[in-house]
């Protein structure tokens, strides 16, 4: 008799994510359900803003123009069931929008709503509380900068909702993973205290969370990648042992193999062995990766831990404004020409500043895209983009500096020019600020109903267990007499991501001979200087080593200058970290040389 399964495609990594994903796996994948992730940190601050200015508003609309409205009659037709955190601050609004158009399609569907994340209205006694920020220490906003506080759910109320009869679950804010984990535990009727299976199930949807990042999107070998404009979304079959396999779409191109899978796993995650999420904390050290054939890779071996009796909860608040541009320069001394406009821009903009009685700038920004600056260089080049950008807490501040990069240009040294467009304008500065609330503290609803937490079983006492610590020993260097340099990405394929003002790079070693060299050459020493023109005074830096993949995962903290929306910098996410990285030369024995 064949184990059960359930097969869940994932059709969405974040809001803006392209629209064919739906109807690319409805076409012949036969699916049990479609989970969509839209929400990141800086989405709940874009969000708040439109709900601000709409109290309509508020969620990600693309999943009701772009998924639901081309699709709605396919997805009933196939019996499919549809989870999405797509309802951000809004969710009754955006199911009353899928309403709309269940309606007129005539179908039979219900809709239901989980909310209870959002806990803006209580604003003054969160920040009247005496809370820190989880990570930095710092002290809570104050309540007139506020703009959401959305404590991170987890998968329990999914399942219930689904239990009830829910074809389609739209969700506030939750966890990533939780839109299949609720998947998960309804369909196999996985308790609280099934740690293992839980944590199966979350590692499930943290491979589906990103979309095509785990069939060959944002790919260290991205050359082996055919077409990128037909990459195929990922689908797990997930057994009620918390086992998955993840493929993807036939007649897709892309890529799903150790290597693809292996690069998600470790995308965006701390400690490895203790990766904390509302329903489970989960260790993936010793999880593996087996190919079972072409495109279809099978994930086993994760551990759970009992759930935490807390939710991390973010909030995101007013910090002054900002505002940049780009500027291209070309011929001799580039490089030059570009760092000499920007002083002159500074420079102006402070006189001005000075006529008004205006503070100076927060912060301000330089980076010579083509000069070397992501890699600390500051190379001469005949052919450069100047990205140049500031923060002031008054808005006028940012005005002016905007207005100066326009009003120089004639001034400038030869050879500037861009694309021509509408001019940048001040934005405001959003900062993250992460905190735990106690779970007894928020009031759940599933379609109305407040769920009591007495009555859940995954913070019961009963259901605790003593987590274990897992091992870190690396297997030592051998020793060998010639040794040769060679630059990492030979020898493993490697991704970065962060979390709010922590930069992740997860490493895979290609070999699992490679791996103890690897570990060997990346100390913390070595790591701090890769990227010591990004890091901060106080930024601390930490590895963790994944026997199961033959990977390590380091985290650096206080590398992003804010993170997201907070930041003056090109790459405020650290997505290309990882390709720094992989320029660093790792000394291995020659007898490893062979084929590579």
């Amino acid at each position: 008799m064949l184990e059960r399964t359930i097969k869940i495609g994932g059709a969405s990594g974040y809001w803006g994510d392209a629209n064919h994903a739906t109807g690319q796996l409805l076409a012949g994948a036969k699916l049990d359900y479609l989970v969509y992730d839209y929400l990141a940190e800086i989405t709940m601050s874009i969000l708040a803003r439109a709900k601000a200015k709409n109290p309509d508003g508020g969620y990600a609309t693309d999943f009701i123009t772009g998924a639901m409205l081309p699709n709605i009659s396919e997805i009933a037709k196939q019996g499919v069931k549809v989870i999405s955190n797509a309802g951000g601050l809004n969710p009754k609004a955006c199911a009353a929008a899928l309403q709309v158009i269940i309606d007129k399609h005539g179908l039979n569907l219900k809709v239901a709503v989980v909310e209870g994340d959002d806990l803006l209205t209580r604003k003054d006694d969160i920040t009247g509380s005496k809370i820190t920020d989880m990570f930095s220490g710092a002290a809570c906003p104050a309540p007139d900068k506020t703009l959401s506080i959305n404590a991170y759910l987890g998968a329990f109320p999914i399942a219930r909702a689904l239990a009830a009869g829910a074809d389609i679950v739209i969700t506030g804010r939750c966890v990533d993973s939780a839109v299949t984990l609720g998947a998960c535990i309804h369909e196999f009727g996985w308790g609280a205290s099934e740690f293992d299976k839980l944590a199966g199930g979350s590692l499930a949807g943290h491979l589906l969370e990103c979309g095509v990042q785990a069939t060959g999107g944002n790919f260290t070998d991205w050359k082996d990648i055919d077409d990128i404009s037909n990459l195929g979304y990922p689908i797990a079959d997930i057994s009620a042992d918390g086992t998955c396999v993840i493929s993807k779409p036939k007649d897709t191109s892309g890529l799903v193999s150790r290597a693809t899978v292996g690069e998600q796993m470790l995308y965006e995650i701390g400690d490895p062995q203790n990766y904390m999420l509302p329903d489970v904390i989960c260790d993936f050290s010793k999880v593996t990766l087996e190919e079972l054939s072409e495109n279809k890779v099978r994930v086993s071996g994760a551990k759970g831990w009992s759930a935490p009796t807390t939710y991390k909860t973010c909030m995101t608040y007013l910090d002054g404004f900002r505002g940049g541009s780009y500027a291209t320069f070309y011929g001799a001394a580039a490089t030059k020409k570009a760092q000499s406009f920007h002083a002159a821009v500074l420079k102006r903009s402070r006189e001005i500043f000075r006529s008004m009685k205006l503070a100076d700038f927060g912060e301000t920004s330089i980076e010579i895209l083509g000069a070397g600056s992501q890699f600390g260089e500051n190379n001469e080049s005949n052919e450069v983009v100047l990205k140049t950008a500031v923060k002031h807490q008054d808005i006028r501040g940012v005005g002016i500096f905007l207005k100066q990069l326009a009003g120089l240009g004639l001034a400038a040294a030869p050879g500037i020019s861009g694309f021509t467009g509408v001019r940048a304008k001040p934005s405001p500065v959003v900062r993250l600020f992460s905190y735990l609330s106690d779970k007894t503290d928020i009031q759940v609803e599933v379609d109305g109903e407040v769920i009591v937490f007495g009555d859940m079983p995954n913070i019961s006492g009963k259901t605790m267990a003593i987590r274990k610590t897992a091992t870190k020993h690396v297997p030592p260097a051998a020793n060998a007499e010639v040794m040769t340099e060679i630059p990492l990405v030979k020898l493993a394929w490697a991704r970065s991501g962060d979390k709010g003002d922590m930069a992740n790079i997860g490493v895979l070693a290609r070999r699992t001979e490679f791996m103890p060299y690897i570990w060997a050459a990346l100390d913390v020493q070595k790591i701090g200087t890769v990227f010591t023109h990004f890091m901060a005074e106080d930024s601390t830096i930490s590895r963790y080593y994944l026997p199961g993949t033959d990977a390590m995962n380091i985290t650096i903290t206080n590398i992003l200058g804010g993170g997201g929306m907070a930041s003056l910098r090109n790459d405020s996410q650290g997505k290309g970290y990882a390709q720094i990285l992989l320029t660093t030369q790792i000394s291995i024995p020659n007898s490893l040389l062979e084929d590579l």
